[in-house]
């Protein structure tokens, strides 16, 4: 069995991050395992700009963004492999991989850092009723055969939800020649960013339609028609609303789950609304010496806040690697009145950190609240809060007391 001091399952942004973070912080016996041929995730195939302007300050595409991080990994002597597959993670840090060039391995960590990402929800999630045709994709599976194969997808197009991804694949659609008949979206409001509702839909004149799902998706060999219907506040379809809609293709693009098979299986405990793990504000999960950063925590809008994220994970790992754990965190975080949900989940009350949260439903002139006993810690006013928007609030251990659970609310 091989020991590494960090292993980094996963060579996207937040772990290309976090590894040069730990070099820095002087952990020079680092190792990336990644599943795919090359490292990036899922910017490979980004190909549109944007990125960057929070880390960089300047915009990049999503390609260009990656190379910055991949040429310094390499140019550090960071150890990466890729085309491999983890297998298994044990609570007391064994990883098991296999790989083409190295076989099956089992390595030995001291910290195991988990920036595995997300995968996308698919028409099986959804139980959309109907056949089963070609023609039927998820917005990120249509991106990468255009993007990376240069494979057109179809010509007729209509696209179910409205996350950035589905946005931004209208744009690529429309610009490839193909005609985007609409997008619809279960939600009273749009689930993206509003730069991309402007930029991707407005700009190219698709047609936005909220409060409408798919309900029906007919064809033998290949798709030839979706019948969508408007919905209800609860979401179901209203009878008499069906409108059969002709096309050839189907995006979908209904949201994103946090990669966290491997994190169950090194007894990871996660928490119900963000579908990742429990952490403190360490980015450590209730396993000691197991830390979670980037998508597979909590889904981000923007991949600057995954490398943040990532680099303050690998502050906190390093420094549990050098004195072999790190403050307890005994004090719960709880989502209040119109929060969808929050990170960290526990904190120590000793130390500064960053609060992240995403707000239930759209809303305007409000504040976030950070209570404890009732007693007012911050406030912060926001002439516009919107789910697709990730909140961030540096919050200082010197208004913070160590003996009462905290509440974040938005009134």
């Amino acid at each position: 069995m091989t020991h590494k001091q960090a292993i980094i399952v996963g060579g996207g942004p937040a772990g290309l991050a976090a590894a040069l973070r730990l070099k820095e912080k002087g952990v020079n016996d680092i190792l990336i395992l990644e599943r795919e041929k090359l490292l990036g995730g899922i910017l490979r195939q980004c190909i549109h700009d944007g990125f960057g302007l929070t880390r960089f300050g300047e915009s990049l595409s999503g390609p260009e963004y990656a190379q910055r991080f991949i040429d310094r990994v390499l140019d550090a002597g960071i150890e990466c492999i890729t085309d491999c597959t983890v297998l298994d993670i044990t609570p007391d840090k064994v990883v098991t991989a296999a790989s083409r060039e190295h076989g099956l391995m089992q390595l030995q960590a001291d910290v195991v850092l988990l920036t595995m990402g997300c995968r996308e929800r698919t028409r099986g999630a959804l139980a959309t009723p109907g056949t089963r045709p070609a023609g039927v994709y998820t917005a990120g599976v249509a991106q990468n055969y255009i993007n990376l194969q240069n494979i057109m997808v179809g010509r007729e197009v209509v696209i179910l939800g409205s996350g950035d991804i589905g946005l931004i694949m209208a744009r690529r659609m429309t610009l490839e020649g193909a005609h985007v008949k609409g997008v619809y979206e279960v939600q009273p409001y749009p689930s993206g960013l509003p730069r991309n509702i402007e930029q991707c839909l407005n700009d190219y004149h698709i047609p936005l339609h909220l409060s409408h799902t798919v309900v029906d998706i007919r064809g033998r060999e290949r798709l030839t028609s979706v019948v969508v219907a408007q919905c209800d506040e609860r979401f179901r379809p209203i009878p008499g609303t069906e409108e059969e809609i002709p096309c050839d293709t189907l995006i979908l693009s209904v949201g994103l789950i946090p990669e966290n098979e491997l994190s169950l299986a090194a007894g990871v405990e996660l928490d119900a609304r963000t579908r990742g793990a429990f952490v403190d504000e360490h980015c450590q999960t209730m396993v000691p010496g197991i830390f979670a950063a980037g998508n597979v925590l909590h889904v981000h809008d923007l991949v600057d806040f995954v490398s943040l994220e990532a680099e303050a994970l690998a502050d906190s790992a390093a420094e549990y690697l050098l004195q072999g754990s790190l403050p307890a965190c005994p004090l719960e975080v709880k989502a209040g009145n119109n929060v969808g949900h929050v990170i960290p989940q526990r904190i120590s009350g000793t130390r500064d950190f960053t609060l992240s949260l995403r707000v239930r439903q759209p809303l305007v002139n409000v504040s976030v609240v950070v209570r404890q006993n009732g007693r007012e810690v911050l406030r912060k006013k926001m002439r516009k809060a919107l789910p697709a928007e990730m909140i961030q609030l540096p919050v200082k251990a010197a208004k913070l007391t160590d003996d009462a659970d905290m509440e974040v609310c938005v009134e």
